[in-house]
């Protein structure tokens, strides 16, 4: 019987997140403008709903002061309090409001894991591309050194640079942002050697411009749709390695709020049956799963294959 019972929970959130999905693609038809309108009459539902709940995370995270009843680091009552009126999500082991810093989690979280990408993807893209356009010895240097740094597993090389040089937020941006940056050049190395290889990349250089205008205004925006997907994939990659860090403790430090510790500062109530623990692991799972509904979409957006 419990099997059934949950076989019907998961089936129920399956049709209201399909619902949801649906209702979010017609809003976003209904207010875009006729050639945005086009593409988002061609997004699966699964794409829908991950679009969905990537715009709930965004604005969890920007308003953040706004939506959480309490302050983020702020002691309210004892440790594990249950769920209540007052605490909807009860008290962690400080007693500080789990919904409250569910929410604030989304902005450091989410927007560290954002950061983080966007600087990998801005070095490894320039970097890869470059190598790409120079070939020979810049190229097989470049690579070799990439290849030595991607053959030392990334948490085990995190954990060694963060303890070396602390546990601070600069130093867990730069540290991942330079790990992940050398995944982002041997995907933009590869998109670039095809690209540098065809007519109009011989006529730029024939017409004598110089390295940058050929990388930012020549192969750049020819790159874009697998770089895009990538970025989505890279995302995810990062956002989970954060969380894992900090589970640790070697990620955001107190009193920061980080739905990683969260899971790692009320473990102990997943022994009494509480399910507490279990809903920032959910919110991890769930932005994870949406963020790659939506790349899976790119990539098909992007290979030219109709249904």
């Amino acid at each position: 019987m419990a099997y059934l019972l949950t076989l019907l929970w998961i089936i129920v959130a399956v049709l209201v997140s399909l619902g949801a999905g649906w209702c979010f693609r017609a809003f976003l038809i209904s207010v875009s403008s006729q050639n945005m309108a086009k593409v988002f009459r061609t997004a699966p539902l699964t794409a829908s709903f991950g679009l969905l709940v990537i715009a709930i995370y965004t604005s969890c995270a920007v308003f953040a002061p706004l939506i959480a009843p309490y302050g983020e680091a702020e002691i309210l009552s004892y440790g594990f309090e249950p769920w209540s009126s007052d605490y909807w999500l009860g008290t962690d082991n400080l007693g500080r409001d789990v919904f409250t810093r569910l929410i604030y989690g989304a902005r450091n979280t989410v927007g560290i894991a954002f950061l983080i990408t966007a600087l990998a993807f801005i070095f490894g893209t320039i970097i890869g591309i470059y190598a790409a356009l120079k070939g020979g010895f810049i190229d097989q240097l470049l690579s070799r050194l990439i290849d030595v740094l991607m053959a030392i597993p990334s948490l085990i090389f995190s954990l060694l640079m963060l303890t070396i040089f602390g546990t601070n937020v600069i130093s867990l941006v730069l540290v991942i942002a330079t790990i992940d940056s050398t995944r982002v050049f041997r995907i933009a190395r590869a998109v670039a050697l095809n690209i540098v290889q065809l007519d109009y990349i011989e006529a730029a250089k024939l017409r004598g411009e110089n390295t940058l205008y050929l990388i930012i205004r020549e192969i750049l925006p020819n790159a874009l749709a697998p770089l895009a997907a990538e970025f989505g994939l890279r995302f995810c990659f990062v956002f989970l390695m954060i969380s894992a860090l900090s589970f640790m403790g070697l990620g955001l430090q107190p009193p920061s709020a980080d739905w990683g510790s969260m899971v790692r500062d009320n473990a102990d109530l997943i022994s009494f049956g509480d399910i507490t623990p279990l809903i920032p692991a959910g919110a991890i799972a769930l932005l994870t799963i949406a963020v790659n509904f939506v790349v899976d979409w790119m990539l098909h957006r992007a290979s030219g294959l109709k249904d």
